[in-house]
């Protein structure tokens, strides 16, 4: 199956994406690629944090839980949680219609964004990661 790998993006080895906001260049939006999506299977649950809240880059800020399996959801960046996606917390399911768009997780506005996804993957790396 192929999978959408949006250049905008940078992505994580444990399959969640940032995307920084063109508008605000510290704000971050967080989410969980189609890749992990389809390898999870049917989502029934999420645990985001507050609104508030704060996130280490590399650290767990929530879950993700389907019919096969429960994952950690990892941050990209350290900072605080300005937003989260309540509508997911409803109805989870709903993060595998539009994952890069709809179905992002949290924003959080960053302590120090260069520094925190230097080391993250370009679209090109993941897609060669996961075999897309």
């Amino acid at each position: 199956m192929a999978f959408e790998y949006p250049e905008n993006l940078k992505y994580l080895d444990s399959h969640e994406y940032a995307r920084v906001d063109e508008e605000e260049a510290d704000l971050v939006i967080v989410g969980i690629t189609a890749f992990a999506i389809d390898q999870l299977g049917d989502i029934v649950f999420l645990e985001l944090p507050e609104v508030g809240e704060a996130v280490e880059k590399g650290e767990s800020f929530g879950a993700i839980e389907s019919v096969k399996a429960v994952e950690k959801l990892n941050s990209p960046v350290t900072g605080e949680v300005l937003e989260r996606n309540d509508v997911l917390l409803d109805a989870p399911e709903y993060i595998t219609n539009d994952p890069y768009g709809d179905g992002w997780l949290i924003k959080v506005k960053a302590k120090n964004l260069e520094e925190d996804l230097e080391d993250a993957m370009s679209h090109e790396e993941y897609k060669l990661k996961v075999g897309g």
